[in-house]
């Protein structure tokens, strides 16, 4: 889910950063917009049998687990209840349709869903062997990373669902890029702050105006003006403006307008603007009420709190499991136990130098000196590894 056109309206803020920027940090991954973006790619190459999402998902892991980073799953629990109205729209559309075709839909959807069901399933199960728990959210994943990263329990959070923002992420990956010169693609709340003069509380009201999950949005608006509304009335008293007035506080934009006048924007709008009366119907504004449960939505979103035991749980350390790791490559990639070492024994021994030398210049810091422990150093290509070297 995300908010319509938000991508393109925070275009200027995308920062192209190199991988080790991650290094030796803490991020949270809404995995399914992982998993959603790795089954997309390779659908179109092989059957799902072959699995290569989840392979995609190994390397990714892997290059992480390199650079020190932390990393921690977050699933979607029960779907949102302002949202079910929206899914029995979708599975009712199709006003012509016979009632075996809706059926025919209805069960489609369900394989697709018991499916996807399945590949988050298999993700969950091959992070823990990583030593990557995974923290199963109330409802929306994404606001669930939101949480951890607004109350700096991570540094980042990997989504791309824009609507993050709104539950009030303050650094988000949308993407992320392996191999050479690799890459992720990063936006921070501060940098949408700064060149765009758009906080949480802007989003919240571009979301309403544009159109989510939540709400159909408002006919006869666009990017363009529904920024120019936004700006107009400043990010600390849009959503005020909107809970006392409703969306009639339009009506200011740029001054007063008289009584009855057409809201018009540039071909910017990609056509999706059309002449609005901002003293429309109730009906033409598709009901304030739904506006503010869509604002509470994002402002009173269901999610585990930063004290919880299910939070104090996946920010603990956890181990790495080689023989499991070993047993799921076989199972899912056909891997021998010597590919599998192979592929990720150099990657958590290259994790636990970092984590050595960041362990040392702290202890030097405090003036303390820490000798390296030979026998507990990891050994290459593995014979001597336990099995329980802690991520």
């Amino acid at each position: 889910m995300g908010v319509k056109n938000l991508w393109d309206i925070l275009e200027s803020c995308k920062k192209t950063l190199p991988l080790h920027h991650l290094q030796n940090k803490r991020v949270c991954i809404d995995l399914s917009c992982w998993m959603v973006q790795l089954h997309t790619v390779n659908k179109s190459h092989c059957s799902l049998k072959d699995k290569l999402y989840l392979k995609g998902l190994f390397h990714r892991l892997r290059a992480l687990i390199a650079l020190n980073c932390s990393l921690i799953f977050v699933t979607d629990g029960s779907i949102p209840a302002i949202k079910l109205s929206t899914y029995r729209r979708r599975l009712k559309s199709g006003t012509e349709a016979t009632q075996d075709e809706r059926d025919s839909h209805k069960l489609s959807s369900l394989r697709r869903n018991m499916e996807f069901s399945r590949i988050v399933k298999e993700a969950k199960f091959l992070g823990v062997t990583l030593g990557i728990p995974c923290l199963d959210g109330v409802e929306e994943a994404e606001a669930q990373c939101a949480v951890l990263n607004s109350d700096s329990l991570c540094d980042g959070c990997f989504s791309s669902d824009s609507d993050i923002f709104l539950f009030g992420a303050r650094t988000v990956f949308r993407d992320i890029c392996l191999g050479e010169g690799g890459y992720v693609v990063c936006y921070e709340m501060a940098d949408i702050e700064r060149k765009l003069g758009f906080g949480r509380n802007s989003l919240i009201t571009l979301a309403i105006l544009l159109g989510i999950d939540y709400s159909p949005g408002v006919r006869g608006f666009g990017p363009e003006s529904a920024c120019q509304i936004v700006k107009s009335v400043g990010d600390s008293a849009v959503l005020q403006q909107i809970t006392l007035e409703g969306l009639s506080f339009a009506k200011n934009i740029k001054g007063s307008r008289k009584q009855g006048q057409i809201i018009r924007c540039s071909n910017k709008d990609n056509g999706s603007d059309r002449g609005m009366n901002i003293h429309g119907s109730e009906h033409d504004l598709h009901g304030e009420e739904q506006f503010l449960q869509a604002m509470d939505a994002y402002l009173k979103s269901r999610c585990h709190s930063a004290d919880s035991e299910a939070v104090h749980r996946v920010l603990a350390m956890h181990p790495f499991q080689r023989t499991q790791l070993q047993q799921i490559c076989a199972q899912f990639f056909e891997w021998p136990p010597e590919k599998t070492d192979e592929y990720i024994l150099h990657k958590v021994a290259e994790r636990d130098l970092r984590r050595f030398a960041n362990l040392r210049s702290t202890s030097s810091e405090l003036g303390v000196r820490l000798p390296l422990d030979q026998k507990n150093t990891l050994r290459f290509p593995g014979k001597k590894c336990t099995d329980s070297t802690p991520l």
